[in-house]
């Protein structure tokens, strides 16, 4: 059975793709730019582009599931277009694609920020309404889209899945991703300092572990919201501190004074060319709903995700064993 991942290359695409070797997959990757941490897999590495369906129908064709993967995850609020470009029109293509190519299943990744995490007295699961401001970050904003279009494409007749995890860390964050650049400064000791605020977090293994499961049992149309477990910036801080000897940050920051020069901060981060981790978006996330319900997934999948405890002692030691953390 031929199983197609777009953006293979990402923190949750490399461990897909561990996690669907070890069940005997025979794997294609769809790389658009790069096949960083896919080195040495017994998998076929095609290229591709979710902005060019000529690609797509390249790359699906002879397969029978696709992961849909690829995105632009932004934490910029002026970064509408790309997101657009890749995050909505790109899933149209993947669906597009994948009803000419005859594809069985579409497993469609989404996201937690596709979703109204208000009003914060109510739980957010599966039934929450999709984020429709246009204020709302441009990175919100397309998921939600982009997952509206899976769910006219399942009315529509699409066999398909929805898997909307929350904020994802682990092990393999090549990139490493956003949250794994701060946990890398984190764990050297150079965060300045923390902000007044959290969000819940889950362990990408536990994501792809589920999601497969979702792929081989679950009806049509489902969809599973995957959390974890809510900490705040602060308990994360603490937590790797304990794991590394460095001292945690002791400034907390104020949430109205980091909205306040988070403009600021970002120009600065762009201005030497890093990319910027504190930023209004990343802002908005961390003043997150506490209580996201995985009771769905729990109940039809079995899902029990693991304690985050656990999930950031592996990250740190996969970041220390593979360089990030210099020593």
């Amino acid at each position: 059975m031929k199983t197609v991942v777009t953006g293979p290359s990402g923190h949750v695409g490399v461990n897909l793709i561990r996690a669907l070797l070890s069940r005997k997959r025979d794997v294609r990757a769809v790389c658009h730019v790069s096949g960083q941490g896919l080195e040495g897999l017994d998998i076929e590495l095609v290229p591709g582009d979710v902005a060019d369906i000529d690609s797509l129908l390249e790359a699906f064709r002879g397969a029978d599931v696709v992961y849909h993967l690829a995105a632009h995850i932004s934490l910029l609020m002026n970064d509408w277009p790309r997101c657009l470009a890749i995050n909505v029109n790109g899933t149209a293509n993947v669906i597009e694609a994948c009803r000419r190519s005859g594809i069985r299943r579409m497993i469609h990744f989404s996201s937690i920020h596709a979703l109204s995490q208000e009003p914060f007295d109510r739980p957010v699961d599966e039934s929450s309404k999709f984020v429709d401001s246009p204020s709302a970050p441009p990175y919100d904003r397309s998921k939600a889209a982009g997952q509206k279009l899976v769910l006219q494409a399942i009315q529509d007749g699409l066999n398909a899945v929805i898997i909307n995890p929350t904020g994802i860390i682990g092990p393999y964050d090549y990139r490493p991703s956003h949250f794994g650049q701060a946990l890398v400064l984190m764990a050297r000791g150079r965060l300045p300092m923390l902000i007044d605020g959290g969000f819940d977090w889950v362990d990408v293994r536990d994501v792809v572990e589920h999601a497969i499961k979702a792929e081989e049992t679950a009806p049509a149309g489902s969809s599973y919201l995957l959390s974890g477990q809510w900490l705040s910036v602060k308990g994360v801080a603490e937590t790797v501190a304990g794991l590394t000897g460095k001292s945690a940050p002791r400034a907390v920051c104020p949430m109205p004074v980091a909205r306040f020069f988070a403009p600021a901060v970002t120009a600065c981060y762009r201005a030497v060319r890093v990319r910027p981790i504190i930023t209004t978006a990343s802002l908005n996330a961390l003043v997150s709903n506490r209580n996201i319900r995985h009771d769905k997934a729990t109940r039809e999948l079995g899902y029990h995700p693991r304690p985050i405890s656990q999930t950031l002692a592996d990250t740190v030691k996969w970041f220390r064993d593979n360089g990030y953390l210099g020593c």
